[in-house]
């Protein structure tokens, strides 16, 4: 349930990209202006580089939760602590974390609070998007937007909850 990687860079620099030969497409960069400064260029990528929007809705049998842009519900595992990224290997067959593109951000969309957005390094590699502190994740037993199957598994080595979006998690009273 991953998003979809949206192309980089604007539609001006991909053509002039297409629009030179291979060989002295540097040297050609330089003194065209498709390329600009590494100054704004790199403001360009922040501002333009691909985005991960996180969204709060209501979800039948847990109420207001985190989901992703397409609506799948978003999960943490308790064993991460809000400190680190603990599912892995086989664990993320079955719970995919929610990772950031290289070069992208986390967006807030509705109902959710920025300020509580970030990122942590993945051991498998690149950046999981964060709530309060807590890896995000969905669950490959969503099958379809809307769903919270996950709620209060106990698989993987812990249990999964959904977050509010207040960055609390969903734990039932004992």
């Amino acid at each position: 349930m991953r998003p979809s990687r949206p192309e980089r860079g604007s539609a001006r620099s991909r053509r002039c990209l297409r629009a030179l030969p291979a060989a002295p497409l540097a040297a050609l960069l330089l003194v065209s202006g498709c390329g600009g400064s590494s100054k704004s260029s790199a403001g360009t990528q922040a501002s333009h580089g691909p985005k991960v929007t996180v969204l709060a809705r209501s979800v039948p049998g847990v109420g207001q939760v985190l989901v992703t842009s397409s609506g799948y519900t978003l999960y943490m595992f308790q064993p991460d602590d809000r400190r680190t990224v603990t599912c892995t290997g086989v664990c993320t067959g079955t719970w995919p974390p929610l990772m950031l593109p290289s070069g992208g951000v986390a967006v807030a969309g509705p109902g959710i609070k920025s300020s509580l957005l970030g990122s942590d390094p993945d051991p498998a590699g690149g950046r999981v998007i964060t709530y309060d502190g807590w890896p995000l994740y969905t669950y490959t037993g969503d099958v379809q937007p809307g769903q919270a199957t996950g709620q209060g598994i106990d698989l993987n080595g812990g249990e999964w909850y959904v977050l509010r979006p207040s960055g609390a998690p969903l734990i039932p009273a004992p």
